[in-house]
C-alpha cells in the first residue's frame, strides 16, 4: 500500500465559499465526509485580516479543526509586491510580509507554506532563519508557463540546492504535465467568440506532444507569424494567454528535485465521465510518485470553476469528490 495522502485545497471551493453558500466549517465537514485526510487552506480568502488574526478567529479555527479528522497541511500565501501604484515593494518590506506569514502559519499549526511562483528570491535566505524558529517550510510552487527552467523558479532552486535545508522546498503543480490542452478552456473561450482555428492549431501543439508556451511562444518571446494571423480579436489574445499556462512536460523532469518535493498540487480541469482527468495523466504520474517513494500529500486544486459556461453552475463539489476518487484508485492500486 502506497503511503502518499490525499489532500484538498480549498481553492477549489472559491465559487462555493464567495457566494456564501458554503461556509469554512461547511469545507471541512465536506473534506470529512469524503474521508480526506489533508487540507490546503487560504487564509487570505478564508481568514479575516489574516495574517493578524484576532483570538476570536483562532479560536473557531482551532474548535473546526478539532471537531473534524482533516489536518491542515498547507497554506497558500502570498507576497503582494505590487500594493501601491507607483513602486514595487522593498526587500525589506518583502521580508517582513514573509516572516509574519511564516509566524501566523505555526499560530495555525501548519508546518508548510506554498510560496506563489514569482516570489522575490532576495528575501527567501534572511527568511530562512525564522522559517528554522517557528518550524515552518518555504515552499515554491512550480506552475505551468513558470516551469523548472523558468528564469523566476530556477532562482529559487539554485538557493534550495546550495543551502539544502529541510526547510526549503517545491510544490510542483501536476498542470505542467498536461498531454491535453484543457477542452473546458477551449469550450468557455469558443462560447465568447474565440477563433476555432486558433482553438484547434493549440489543440494540435499538445497532441504533437509539445507544449504551447515552450515550444511556440519561447516563453513569452516575440510570438510567431503563423500564430499572430489567427488571432482575429482580443478573445483570441487572450485564449493564447491562458494556452500559455499548460505546460507538457516529461514527468521525469522531476528526478532531480524529487528531495525537495514537499507537497503536491493535484490539478484539474475536467474530471470526465469515466473518472480521468481530460488532460492530465494521472495513473502515470502517479506510479511515477510511488517509485520515487514519495509519501507527502496530493492536494485535489481544482481550476475549471473559472470556465464554466454562462448560465450554468461551478461543479467543484462534485469534480473535487471525483477526483479524490480517483486519487484513491490510483494510490491503492
Amino acid at each position: 500500500m502506497s503511503s502518499i495522502k490525499r489532500a484538498v485545497s480549498l481553492y477549489s471551493y472559491q465559487d462555493e465559499y464567495a457566494r456564501g453558500k458554503m461556509t469554512l466549517e461547511d469545507c471541512f465537514a465536506k473534506l470529512d465526509d469524503l474521508g480526506v485526510e489533508g487540507v490546503e487552506i487560504i487564509s487570505d480568502q478564508m481568514l479575516p485580516n489574516s495574517p493578524f488574526l484576532t483570538d476570536e478567529i483562532l479560536e473557531n479555527w482551532k474548535r473546526i479543526i478539532e471537531k473534524y479528522k482533516v489536518k491542515p497541511i498547507c497554506n497558500d500565501i502570498f507576497i503582494n509586491t505590487k500594493l501601491y501604484k507607483n513602486r514595487f515593494l522593498t526587500k525589506k518590506e518583502n521580508l517582513e510580509l514573509l516572516i509574519n506569514e511564516i509566524k501566523n502559519a505555526n499560530k495555525l499549526g501548519i508546518k508548510l507554506v506554498r510560496l506563489v511562483s514569482m516570489t522575490p528570491t532576495d528575501i527567501i535566505e534572511e527568511a530562512l532563519p525564522y522559517a528554522e524558529k517557528y518550524d515552518v517550510c518555504l515552499a515554491l510552487e512550480v506552475h505551468g508557463g513558470m516551469s523548472f527552467n523558468n528564469p523566476w523558479t530556477k532562482a529559487f532552486t539554485d538557493i534550495m540546492f546550495r543551502l539544502n535545508s529541510p526547510y526549503l522546498g517545491l510544490v510542483p503543480d501536476l498542470g505542467i504535465f498536461c498531454r491535453k490542452h484543457p477542452r473546458v478552456s477551449k469550450n468557455y473561450f469558443l462560447s465568447i467568440g474565440l477563433n476555432p482555428e486558433l482553438a484547434d492549431y493549440i489543440d494540435s501543439v499538445f497532441a504533437e506532444g509539445k507544449c504551447f508556451n515552450r515550444d511556440i511562444l519561447g516563453y513569452g518571446h516575440e510570438m510567431p507569424s503563423h500564430v499572430k494571423a489567427m488571432i482575429k480579436s482580443g478573445i483570441d489574445f487572450q485564449y493564447c494567454i491562458f494556452a500559455g499556462g499548460y505546460e507538457n512536460t516529461e514527468i521525469s523532469v522531476l528526478d532531480p528535485y524529487m528531495p525537495y518535493v514537499k507537497h503536491i498540487h493535484g490539478k484539474i480541469y475536467e474530471i470526465t465521465e469515466e473518472g480521468e482527468e481530460y488532460s492530465i495523466p494521472y495513473g502515470e504520474i502517479i506510479k511515477y510518485l510511488k517509485e520515487k517513494d514519495y509519501t507527502g500529500y496530493i492536494a485535489t486544486e481544482y481550476e475549471g470553476n473559472r470556465f464554466t459556461l454562462a448560465g450554468k453552475d461551478v461543479i467543484a463539489i462534485s469534480q473535487v469528490e471525483k477526483h479524490q476518487a480517483m486519487l484513491k484508485r490510483y494510490i491503492e492500486e
